[in-house]
């Protein structure tokens, strides 16, 4: 074809006009003739289809990689997941055991109530076990409430109240000691004595724990009460007293200062109430703010003559309203009791 062109070229230019046309109308239909168009354009359709051909099976084989690698990062997530799970598992299982140690150690409200009748306790773990605990004991004519709040909360604050409540025990039982303010500089002797500062070099030790200790005595009507931040609240006659606790933390008062004691003649119809500062410190309301001491006065100052039962479902009901859909921030726990009943 190319062969034919060439030849006809040099003869053609020294034609007329009309030769000229009839060469360029035989080159055109010389070089694209049916047969080549078809050759060339199917050889080029084959070409292409070759490279989309590589091109696709190129992708497809990124995508079955990207697949594979999606499907390896699926199965170790999984099995990551899986992991977790059953640690989580083993460490609820641990705590859950760790709370029924730690109930067995608290007095049951059935073992309260059968000191005081008319008593509840509302006691309410962040972390299923708690920093919060409560103990009621006897020693002679003394009953004795104890509350305290230990620094922490769950495991931590656990173990610390487990510590606390064997050194009080210990402190009545074995040592014989019947003043509240002298169980608190014995509590507080103990625990530095288990968080020494030579134990724990360069470290800060913040170990410890706010207590307060009601000595009650059936025969003499009187109350002794010490303590080391916590308050009591004595609600007579419609009006709430205040007995404010030292501001020492037990398991840090090197200094060995005494606490305070203060001594309260009990009437018919008082009633006592001792707590930690969880409920006080709970987020919640229309402002997201903490619920304070004012507004626990005005609660109890509300409730204080109702019955026992109800005055506990009114603080669960009002914590539960308060908090929203807020989570719990602290160990909660409110101790109420009327020493009347006792007399009786």
């Amino acid at each position: 074809m190319w062969v034919a062109y060439h030849t006809c070229w040099p003869s053609c230019l020294s034609t007329a006009p009309g030769g000229l046309k009839g060469l360029l109308s035989f080159s055109f239909i010389g070089t694209i003739d049916p047969y080549h168009k078809i050759a060339f354009f199917g050889s080029l359709f084959v070409i292409l289809c070759f490279f989309l051909v590589i091109t696709l099976f190129k992708r497809l084989n990124l995508i079955r990689k990207l697949l594979s690698e999606k499907e390896e990062s699926l199965a170790l997530i999984a099995q990551q997941k899986l992991d977790l799970e059953i640690r989580e598992k083993s460490i609820t299982d641990s705590l859950l055991y760790a709370q029924r140690i730690q109930e067995a150690r608290l007095p049951s409200e059935d073992y309260f109530r059968d000191h005081f009748p008319s008593s509840f306790i509302f006691f309410k773990p962040k972390d299923i076990v708690s920093g919060d605990f409560y103990w009621i004991g006897e020693k002679d004519e003394w009953i004795f409430i104890v509350a305290a709040d230990c620094t922490g909360h769950g495991v931590s604050g656990a173990l610390m109240s487990m510590i606390g409540m064997e050194i009080i025990e210990n402190a009545i039982s074995e040592d014989n000691i019947v003043s509240p303010s002298k169980i608190l500089s014995s509590l507080n002797l103990a625990l530095e004595k288990t968080f020494s500062r030579k134990k724990n070099i360069g470290t800060i030790i913040r170990d410890g724990m706010d207590v307060g200790i009601c000595a009650f005595n059936g025969q003499s009507k009187k109350i002794i009460y010490s303590g080391a931040f916590i308050p009591l609240y004595l609600l007579r006659n419609n009006s709430l007293n205040q007995i404010s606790g030292d501001k020492i933390i037990i398991g840090m008062n090197p200094g060995k200062i005494p606490y305070t004691e203060h001594e309260i003649e009990v009437q018919d119809d008082d009633m006592i109430y001792l707590f930690s500062d969880g409920y006080v410190d709970q987020f919640g309301g229309k402002d997201n703010k903490k619920f304070m001491y004012r507004r626990l006065r005005y609660l109890l100052l509300t409730i204080h003559k109702f019955d026992i039962i109800d005055q506990k479902s009114i603080l669960e009901e009002n914590l539960r309203t308060w908090m929203g859909t807020n989570t719990q921030v602290d160990d909660i726990m409110i101790i109420g009791f009327k020493p009347s009943e006792k007399i009786k």
